[in-house]
């Protein structure tokens, strides 16, 4: 089978097109047809081995798995001794980082991970970029215990997280003010933000408004820089470490003074959270935004892309069916 193939750290040119062999599947596992997948933050990071903490994870000096991919959606083509929640045929999407491998024609993946039938409506392409980016911001909405009428601020409103952000904290009924470029505010609006900030127009920390929480999906701020924007007992949260790898220790300290603080939870990545969002697809209360799409051959195009940190929402990579 074809695979997109890295077998040392580095920029995107380290990863190429080769044949490998397909991979056989153990008890209670399935082998999966994969005909989308994505390139984001996650991949990136684990093929750069930047932060070089990621290293510790993916292997040193060299990483342990040679196919990236944390995003799949293909169909099921077949199943091992023990699954039963799942048949030859299914049209399946999920998350598999830590074993990775969906960058390839086929992988294989526990019955009983993060997977889950595809939604009738969808197609492959759209189901794929549905829980990198969507399962963070799920995991800080509810470590944070956002709820109906707490006001949010969503600073990086368009990456994969952000848009996923607006649209979840939109069905929880909290009120959310988002932060973005010129370009995309209506498209903003359109996921259900309340109010739009045009950060090329405005500094957002100058902002009047006081947030019950900051939710930074792009590491692109600081607690410092928004501490003042937080309501008395309000909480700060981030998607990266932060400067000088601050926000964990943050996260420590900050609860010690029952003001404001610092939170830095690590998401569910479990069965229960892919079977989460298909519900959240077939009721039309969440869609996953697609920038790019490009095949698997050009793949490194695609991590190029990613990096430049313009991308909005997902970035999809299809695969011809073998």
């Amino acid at each position: 089978m074809k695979a997109a193939v890295r077998t040392k750290y580095g920029p995107p040119d380290v990863v190429r097109i080769e044949d490998v062999e397909k991979p056989a599947i153990k008890d209670g596992e399935v082998l999966i047809q994969v005909r989308a997948t994505t390139v984001n933050r996650t991949d990136c990071g684990y093929r750069g081995g930047k932060p070089a903490l990621i290293r510790l994870f993916a292997g040193v000096p060299k990483p342990r798995a040679t196919v990236l991919g944390t995003e799949f959606a293909g169909v099921v083509t077949a199943v091992a001794i023990g699954v039963t929640a799942l048949r030859v045929g299914d049209r399946v999407f999920g998350y598999c980082e830590g074993r990775f491998g969906a960058h390839a024609e086929y992988m294989a993946m526990p019955a009983h991970g993060a997977i889950a039938t595809i939604p009738a409506n969808m197609s492959f392409e759209e189901a794929a970029p549905s829980t990198e980016g969507s399962h963070y911001a799920l995991g800080i909405i509810r470590a944070a215990k956002i709820g109906s009428g707490q006001h949010v601020l969503v600073y990086g409103a368009t990456g994969a997280i952000g848009s996923a952000a607006v649209q979840l904290l939109s069905n929880t009924g909290a009120n959310v003010t988002a932060v973005c470029g010129t370009e995309h505010l209506e498209l903003v609006r359109g996921l259900g933000a309340n109010r739009v900030v045009d950060y090329t127009a405005e500094d957002f920390t100058k902002d009047p408004q006081r947030y019950d929480v900051i939710f930074d999906a792009v590491g692109k701020s600081a607690f410092g820089r928004c501490k003042h924007m937080l309501t008395p007992r309000g909480i700060y949260v981030s998607t990266e470490l932060g400067p000088k790898g601050q926000n964990p220790f943050l996260a420590l300290a900050t609860p010690l003074f029952r003001r404001r603080r610092v939170l830095f939870p690590i998401p569910r990545n479990d069965n229960g959270m892919a079977q989460h969002f298909k519900g959240l697809m077939e009721s039309g209360a969440f869609r996953p935004v697609i920038d790019r799409r490009y095949p698997l051959d050009e793949i490194a195009d695609a991590y190029r892309y990613v990096e430049t940190g313009r991308k909005v929402g997902n970035v999809v990579v299809t695969i011809d069916p073998p």
